[in-house]
């Protein structure tokens, strides 16, 4: 029986509710924390489709689980829905248009992210109740990946202890197995607190909360030199005192998120700017807090799954592109710069070429110069058994967290994708339910990394889901 050829015909049976799904959850747009529309109509397909649904995952009010099966093991679909702000845009023009000045919008292609991955959960469903076979497939509907860590206070909340694997993708300019590293990140906030003053008459009364603000991220600077060449540190001024400057700043917030190649690499570098916070408070006699908001680990690669996927995606092939959907993603390319597309060929080791879409698989094994971010996905990894498809969605060189991507959001070519995804993820889902031996072999792989390291959560043990950081 070829149980791949089954379930991917199960996945175009469905695709179009799912399409419609992603449609509609890139038309409302919400970011970190607010995803209250969004995880609605995800939860609402899940009782339509007979999960089990179990809803505020670790105090979470946007994060659910749909679970079908009994018995068996535990297949879990990691599925995403969070935009970002600042990027509205219209969809299918090749030109920035906002639809509102400000707005939100899907910049990382999460509403394709989330769909897909309940695609590929309920393809799998469907074949475990064709076939009578044991097992359940799970959903993790997990808001706020771009950056307020949901996934990490899920896996501290034990909500993976009982997955066997897990399966996930993201939008990407090619179409590959994501074995690309993650860096390790910490979002924390540096409050500053001195004393008001009338500037001109008796500023020497004053203690500027913003001259220690200041300072701080000179001294941040200067460390930049003094820090490992892949590790990552930027930060953004939420509260800058007032706007009267006559007035000396009493008050004064900065939040910085601190990246690393891994955990011991990080916990140190956030030691450091601690450090600097404190000496930059010493130095203008004010007080200082420093609260951690959030926090991911790196990704931890899984050798069996990769190589298992990667040959799934092999004999499934890439998604296939017409001329209009070549047109459009010529368009968008006009909008980029040589740079940006040299950049992305570079990541992956290639010479760049003239196509406007992935075509092609990238080698497994492929002399990778990677581009590394963060995701909450790395605390996941260090659970249980984790490994990622990426699926070309997007015009090749595409920058993610930009209108461009937001424009291709709801494209014919980035519908094509999600169910190329869903196919690949749902095959792999399907092959492990059938071949407990490559369960056993990923639960191995992963042994043997954590043995020596054993995760640790980056979170402090008193954090707390920051429901209101994109109020801040």
């Amino acid at each position: 029986m070829d149980n791949r050829s089954d379930v991917w015909r199960g996945v175009d049976a469905i695709k179009p509710r799912f399409i419609e799904l992603s449609d509609r959850v890139w038309a409302t747009p919400e970011v970190c924390y607010t995803e209250a529309r969004s995880s609605a109509e995800h939860l609402a397909e899940l009782r339509h489709q007979g999960f089990r649904v179990t809803e505020s995952i670790a105090g979470i009010p946007t994060a659910l689980i749909g679970e079908w099966g009994e018995g068996g093991p535990v297949i879990a679909f990691l599925g995403e829905y969070d935009a970002l702000p600042g990027l509205s845009q219209e969809a299918g023009v090749a030109e920035h248009c906002p639809i509102e000045t400000g707005g939100h919008g899907h910049g990382c292609g999460h509403n394709l992210l989330g769909s897909s991955a309940l695609l590929a959960a309920t393809a799998v469903k469907d074949w475990l109740a064709a076939n009578k076979a044991p097992g359940r497939v799970r959903y993790y509907g997990c808001p706020a990946e771009e950056g307020g860590a949901a996934k990490t206070f899920m896996v501290r909340s034990g909500a993976f202890d009982d997955a066997d694997i897990a399966i996930t993708w993201h939008p990407h300019s090619f179409w590959e197995v994501a074995v690309t590293p993650s860096l390790a990140n910490t979002r924390a906030d540096f409050t500053f607190t001195g004393r008001t003053s009338h500037a001109a008459a008796s500023p020497h009364l004053g203690r500027s909360a913003l001259d220690a603000v200041e300072l701080m991220n000179v001294g941040v600077n200067y460390m930049r030199e003094h820090m490992p060449s892949d590790a990552r540190v930027h930060y953004a001024l939420l509260d800058t005192g007032g706007i009267a400057p006559n007035v000396v700043q009493a008050h004064a917030r900065v939040r910085y998120s601190i990246r690393a190649r891994d955990l011991a690499g990080m916990n140190e570098l956030v030691q450091r700017v601690h450090k600097i916070a404190q000496g930059a408070a010493l130095m203008t006699e004010t007080t200082m807090e420093m609260k951690i908001i959030s926090a991911v680990s790196n990704i931890l690669p899984n050798t069996p799954l990769e190589r298992t996927l990667h040959r799934i995606m092999e004999d499934l092939g890439p998604p296939h592109f017409d001329d209009a959907d070549k047109d459009f993603a010529s368009q968008i390319r006009a909008t980029l710069t040589e740079k940006d597309i040299a950049s992305v060929y570079y990541a992956i080791g290639m010479d760049p070429t003239d196509r406007p879409l992935a075509d092609f698989l990238v080698p497994i094994d492929a002399r990778r110069n990677p581009l590394i971010g963060s995701t909450d996905v790395g605390d996941v990894s260090w659970v249980v058994p984790t490994v990622q498809v990426h699926a070309p969605t997007v015009a090749i060189g595409t920058p993610f967290h930009t209108w461009q991507v937001v424009a291709q959001g709801k494209t014919p070519a980035a519908h094509k994708a999600m169910v190329q995804a869903a196919k690949a993820m749902a095959g792999l889902g399907v092959k492990a339910l059938m071949e407990p031996e490559l369960i056993a072999a990923a639960k191995a792989d992963l042994k043997k990394r954590t043995t020596r390291t054993p995760y640790v959560s980056p979170l402090p043990a008193d954090a707390a889901p920051p429901l209101d950081m994109s109020l801040a």
